[in-house]
């Protein structure tokens, strides 16, 4: 296989509007694989069917790939040309053939993970979006479904367990020691949805018995050692069937489900048919190795690829513009099922918070785009917060707005309808119009239109009538300078803060233009607003509240996500307005979050993600010009004030008794998360024991979770207890690599000023490398979520970024496009900031060769 070298330094743009049905429909592939690490040829017989009226050649995409051999119906065929890196036959009249083609690839030198590649002498592939034409020549487009029959075969030694979509039907020995086993799958899918696995593997088996009594084998295989660690992910497997066939009335269709857990893999995972690949990080969990965030990501992952299996398998995508039609609603599926597994609140909270940290970002930069859209040169670049978060936001305003009865009914009619299709974000919409009486016209905007909505409240009274009018803007996007007022619905309530009892309930309303007023009803004097109640619009609200009332609400408010913004927007308040340069006592978020504090005992998990102070890129977001040392300094005074003040409060947490770190339950998982919290609080104060009492609780945690919290509370500081427990850390995990990814992490997100020296050196570090995604996200991505780090005034933080782009490209573009965008955010910072990103920018797209996933994401952050 090439590398990324050799992909045009010129992309095409590819455009929505551009799309016609193929010319050819290939309902049945066969693949016969010859398998070595080094070596693996491919036998490809593609039966293809003409679906127009004249004749039309076949045009097969491939990529670093050249033919050995072309044969049509048996016959060795010599009417076929490459046109740059695809095939063309010509068949001339013929409306039905066989095309036969081999090829061979070198699985070995796969650095890009996309196709048929390597990893620690396990061969495995990743097709989705267009790596399946890394392996032979296909259409390899959504819209082309077909049955697949594969037949593998390779030394019995090194590769003992055979691994493809579907049903195993049959198995043997062969000659010189190798075996074979053939696969096949009995549904029609398109060619991203191809997947094969061969290598030492053990698996934990267990089945599952559905609503129509039917048994499913499941198998998770990983590698010789770590069977152990699979039984989460096992079981939030059955959870996630059970749990689909309740509430969505979708079961399983094949006999078996395998996953299969790699160490390389440039994504969380993959939702092949019947055989999901698993990056390792949402498989492996133990209490030693495993935090509970990540026990709650393996949950999340496995029932996201689960779920796949008929919203984005069954029914699949036409094209790629329509990438949010299986992974915006299968997103909101995800998010759904985790809300029934633990606690609903605590879990929105966290959905909303990487809404804001990662999507408006987005939104608001350079790279902003509708979840449908319009073009793309590389489609990678298009698996985005938008497409996924912002794209499962909008199936949840469906949800609200109908009510689970009505969308149930959706939902059944688009399966129902779409059943073995490749179908279109329109045709998820027109099913929910239809089966749940609901006209959808406007909403349909929110798939056209980029950018994040604000609303501007105000409240108004007449005659002790009060009513708010909401004025809504949609701001200016790249390519779109005008935008039309979008549709939402929008939960909000009102309450008397004078004792009267006066109050309007809970309460959904519909948004539709640009001003609208609403009526909330008679109140004494002005009423607590309490708005977007459980974020139900993903929206930016503009509502000036006094830090008593927003007290207020973060009391009493009987929404658990408002009275949680309430306290977050009282604390965002304050610390805007420290960094602007205006005198703001704290003593009323300290009484707040003491407020918080006293209701710990009866849901620890929310009382800890309600004190938590907002992030700094959070705070940066809501100025205009970006101080990113000013928010830091003031964040961390803010920090160190409620530490001091509720010195006891944070005391008493730590020396309560701490949760057994095999107790996976909602409340000693909040438990273990708001420990966490107060030793953060206690140790941003500076008191004299702050290191000893974060080395205590890292000595003394029996699990991950509390050992993480602690080794990151040290490594913001400057003590001898800090390098122990670093050094303690790495010598106990340095062979686990997935932990070991912690331990570079921490590093990088230190508040030290030293920092990008830190991650300088640690990138020289004998166990870092740049041909594992994980590793290379682990330090370089956390440097980027680093505020005041990534933008060190010198534009040491920048220069380090480009440095990993220029020189990770060659090897896999994928992952070096993705760490360009906070390059691109430049416009929100000084000018001086301003030039020195720019300059980096300008580095990147200078290098020969440039891949089209870094050419795309680079030139277009340029622009601002």
């Amino acid at each position: 296989m090439t590398d990324a070298s050799s992909t045009p330094a010129i992309p095409v743009t590819i455009h929505r509007g551009d799309y016609r049905p193929p010319e050819w429909q290939v309902p049945d592939v066969a693949l016969d694989f010859a398998l070595g690490i080094e070596e693996t040829r491919v036998s490809a017989a593609l039966s293809v069917q003409r679906t127009t009226d004249g004749p039309a050649p076949l045009l097969l995409r491939g990529d670093g790939l050249t033919p050995a051999a072309v044969r049509v119906d048996g016959e060795v065929w010599n009417d076929w040309r490459m046109d740059g890196s695809d095939l063309i036959v010509d068949l001339g009249e013929r409306t039905a053939a066989v095309v036969e083609i081999d090829t061979v690839v070198n699985p070995a030198a796969n650095t890009q993970l996309m196709g048929l590649y390597a990893s620690n002498d396990m061969l495995c592939t990743q097709c989705e979006a267009e790596g399946f034409r890394r392996i032979t020549f296909h259409p390899d487009r959504p819209d082309v479904l077909s049955r697949y029959r594969v037949r593998m075969a390779g030394d019995k030694t090194r590769f003992p367990i055979l691994l493809s979509n579907g049903n195993c039907i049959d198995r043997g020995e062969g000659d010189g020691g190798t075996h074979w086993a053939l696969w096949e799958d009995p549904w029609p899918k398109p060619s991203y949805l191809f997947a094969l696995v061969a290598g030492d593997l053990v698996a934990n088996r267990d089945s599952f018995t559905t609503m129509s009594g039917r048994t499913v084998e499941l198998g998770i295989w990983v590698r010789a050692g770590d069977e152990d660690r699979t039984g989460h992910a096992m079981q939030a497997l059955k959870n996630s069937m059970r749990w689909d066939e309740e509430v969505y009335g979708r079961e399983y269709d094949l006999d078996l489900f395998n996953i299969v857990a790699v160490g390389d893999f440039n994504m969380g995972a993959m939702e092949n048919k019947g055989l999901n690949i698993f990056n390792t990080r949402y498989i492996l969990a133990d209490p030693d190795t495993a935090t509970d965030m990540d026990y709650d990501g393996v949950e999340g992952v496995v029932a996201h690829e689960y779920f796949h299996n008929w919203s984005g398998n069954r029914v699949t995508c036409r094209d790629w513009f329509q990438l949010s039609l299986k992974e915006g609603f299968t997103v909101y599926r995800d998010q759904c099922f985790s809300a029934d597994m633990g606690s609903a609140a605590v879990k929105r909270i966290e959905d909303v918070r990487l809404l804001r940290a990662a999507q408006f970002p987005e939104d608001a930069g350079p790279l902003a785009h509708p979840i449908r859209p319009d073009s793309f040169q590389e489609i990678s670049n298009f698996y985005t917060a938008t497409v996924y978060n912002k794209g499962a936001e909008i199936i949840r305003m469906m949800a609200t707005m109908v009510g689970p009865e009505r969308f149930r009914k959706g939902t059944d009619l688009y399966f129902e309808r779409h059943d073995g299709e490749a179908a279109t974000c329109e045709d998820f919409v027109r099913a929910i119009e239809d089966g749940a009486g609901i006209d959808l016209q406007q909403f349909r905007r929110w798939y056209e239109q980029a950018g994040t909505p604000r609303l501007k409240l105000s409240l108004v009274e007449e005659a002790g009538q009060w009513s708010l009018d909401i004025v809504q803007t949609v701001p200016p996007t790249p390519g779109q300078p005008e935008k039309q007022p979008m549709m939402m619905p929008l939960r909000l309530a009102a309450f008397a803060m004078d004792g009267s009892g006066a109050h309007l309930a809970d309460t959904l309303v519909t948004i539709s233009g640009a001003t609208q007023r609403i009526a909330l009803g008679r109140f004494a004097v002005r009423p607590a607003l309490s708005v977007n109640r459980g974020f139900s619009a993903p929206v930016i609200v503009d509502f000036a509240r006094a830090p008593g009332e927003l007290a207020w609400l973060a009391a009493h408010d009987d929404d658990p996500f408002a009275r949680y913004e309430a306290l977050q927007q009282l604390m965002l308040d304050t610390l805007v307005a420290a960094v602007s340069g205006k005198d703001r006592d704290p003593q009323t978020v300290i009484d707040a979050v003491a407020q918080t504090l006293s209701g710990r005992a009866a849901d620890p998990a929310f009382v800890a993600e309600a004190v938590l102070l907002p992030s700094e890129a959070f705070i940066g977001d809501q100025m205009l010009t970006v101080d990113p040392d000013a928010i830091r300094r003031e964040r961390l005074a803010l920090q160190a004030a409620i530490g001091a003040a509720l010195e006891s409060e944070w005391r008493a947490i730590l020396d309560g008794a701490a949760p057994p770190a095999t107790d996976l339950s909602r409340g000693a998982k909040g438990g273990r998360r708001l420990r966490g919290v107060a030793l953060a609080y206690l140790a941003a104060t500076g008191m004299d024991d702050a290191a000893a009492l974060a080395f205590r609780v890292f000595s003394q945690a029996d699990g991950m979770t509390e050992r993480q919290a602690a080794l990151a509370t040290l490594a913001h500081g400057d003590s001898d207890e800090r390098a122990h427990a670093l050094d303690i850390f790495y010598q106990r995990y340095r062979d686990n690599p997935l932990v070991l990814d912690k331990w570079f992490q921490v590093q990088a997100w230190s508040v030290r000023p030293d920092t990008v020296d830190a991650v300088r050196a640690l990138a020289q570090h004998p166990d870092f490398t740049l041909t594992n995604p994980n590793r290379v996200r682990a330090l370089y991505g956390a440097l980027t979520g680093n505020q005041a780090a990534f933008h060190q005034a010198d534009g040491a933080g920048y220069r380090l970024i480009a440095d990993l782009v220029i020189a990770l490209d060659p090897k896999n573009p994928q992952t070096a496009a993705r760490m360009i965008p906070p390059l691109g955010r430049w416009k929100r910072f000084d000018e001086r900031r301003q030039a020195l990103m720019k300059a980096e920018l300008e580095r990147i797209l200078a290098q020969p060769g440039l891949s089209r996933d870094t050419t795309e994401q680079a030139s277009k952050s340029l622009l601002g």
